[in-house]
């Protein structure tokens, strides 16, 4: 690599946490023991709460361990299905029989019955009740320890989730449920300092300066609102955005031939050294279609899309939105929402991100249009904390060490090292439009002559 007579070289220096299997599942979650600092799909969490990646023992402890407790469906529960109900009057109903006979969570319950996606919500008047609704599959273990469809390869959905997710409505209020991993001020402001004095040679290799530069920056700061910083709903959030940014940097290799890295895309353009480009994902859902009279809702759209905007950085290290979008930036966050659901049959962690917007969206939803008032339906063992269900809790990530990855451009030095994920599911709320045919849905999915507290349509 040589430096160009009129240029020199531009580093782009990628810092995330680490490994992004954050999300494996089993039969602990809402009730059971994997939690605390074990091994969690490729990761370790130490008393400080930085992230490190688990060694190759740790993670084989967790494949031996989940492969004992998981076990495979049973009954009708083996068949997918285009729509299966699930009944939360039952659901709770279920739970405190479990409770009562002294065992872990039935897998089935821990599940969800193998939901893949909610498609819809169904106040159930006449049995005092709230249906939700979707696709769902068998389930099957994978060597990392994720719990996916057999036919889809996506993540199921948890009721550790769920519960999480109904009960962070009113603290994600002020601002939804959002992560963000962010240097400090202090550590820019360092690495702005060494940027300055670093003088490339012709021919040299810029990869000396990588250790140099990860300990001026130093650690991230993994900053999550609205939601528990413990629970397996907040590590699937900061695991999606360390995972996007990995992709962006090229810190690990897309696995989707329509989604290159921003490097590949940003090789020798002209950039700012006090702008650097952001990437975070947001909720990404048609207007709610509702019945005439509220009892009947579909969710709608792809769940995700991918947002940026350039991040101005003051001399200080204090950074700032500037409110503008890089062209090159804002092209690779088009194509990380194009091809996302592509990439999340290759990235579980995708799906699982997926997962906490349809509950997420689900709960608020549950909340501002009152829909347990109107069933008559009393959900205070899913939104209330109590001894019959013990959701799993992990030690709660607060850093991560930085990683490095080099780019040569034509000027300037660009750091882009912010992100993260927002979910909003109060303005997925608001926007709503009326469709008479889900009401007569409605009517057909909740008819059932059975007692179990989940159905197929």
């Amino acid at each position: 690599m040589r430096l160009g007579p009129t240029g020199i070289y531009r580093f782009i220096v990628s810092l995330s946490i680490c490994l992004l299997a954050l999300t494996a599942q089993s039969t602990v979650f809402a009730g059971g023991g994997f939690g605390g600092n074990r091994a969690v799909g490729g990761v370790m969490i130490d008393a400080n709460g930085i992230v490190r990646t688990a060694t190759v023992a740790e993670k084989q402890d967790l494949a031996n361990l989940m492969r004992v407790a998981v076990d495979a469906p049973e009954g009708d529960m083996k068949n997918a299905s285009e729509m299966r109900m699930i009944s939360l009057k039952s659901l709770q109903e279920a739970i405190v029989q479990s409770r009562k006979d002294g065992g872990p969570l039935p897998e089935a319950i821990s599940f969800l019955a193998g939901l893949q996606r909610v498609e819809y919500v169904f106040v159930d008047t006449e049995n005092h009740d709230i249906v939700i609704a979707g696709p769902a599959e068998p389930w099957k273990l994978l060597e990392d320890g994720s719990v996916v469809g057999t036919e889809s390869g996506g993540a199921v959905l948890l009721l550790d989730d769920l519960i999480v997710a109904m009960r962070s409505v009113e603290t994600a209020r002020q601002g939804g449920i959002s992560c963000s991993i962010e240097p400090t001020a202090e550590g820019r402001h360092r690495l702005q300092q060494l940027l300055k004095r670093i003088q490339l040679r012709p021919g040299q290799n810029p990869s000396i300066f990588e250790e140099p530069m990860k300990q001026a920056f130093g650690p991230q700061m993994i900053r999550l609102n609205g939601i528990r910083e413990d629970s397996h709903l907040a590590r699937t959030i900061v695991a999606a955005d360390y995972e996007m940014k990995r992709i962006a940097m090229a810190l690990t290799k897309s696995p989707v031939d329509g989604l290159p890295s921003y490097l590949q895309l940003a090789k020798n353009g002209q950039h700012s050294s006090a702008q650097n480009p952001r990437w975070w994902m947001a909720c990404n859902y048609d207007a709610l279609v509702r019945s005439e009279d509220g009892l009947a809702w579909k969710l709608s759209g792809q769940g995700v899309k991918t947002m940026t905007e350039q991040d101005i950085v003051a001399a200080d290290g204090s950074v700032k939105g500037g409110g503008k979008v890089d062209k090159l930036a804002a092209l690779w966050a088009e194509k990380m929402t194009e091809n996302y659901q592509e990439l999340a049959k290759h990235v579980t962690v995708f799906r699982d991100l997926r997962n906490a917007m349809d509950l997420t969206v689900v709960a608020t939803l549950i909340n501002q249009e009152r829909l347990a008032k109107k069933a008559g339906l009393d959900l205070s063992l899913l939104l209330e904390e109590n001894d019959t269900i013990e959701l799993i809790t992990y030690r709660a990530p607060k850093s991560v060490e930085p990683q490095c990855s080099f780019v040569r451009g034509r000027s300037g030095w660009v750091v882009t090292a912010s992100g993260g994920v927002d979910i909003n599911g109060f303005e997925v709320v608001e926007r709503q439009k009326t469709d008479p045919t889900v009401g007569d849905l409605r009517i057909s999915a909740i008819a059932s002559d059975s007692n179990r507290w989940w159905w197929d349509r």
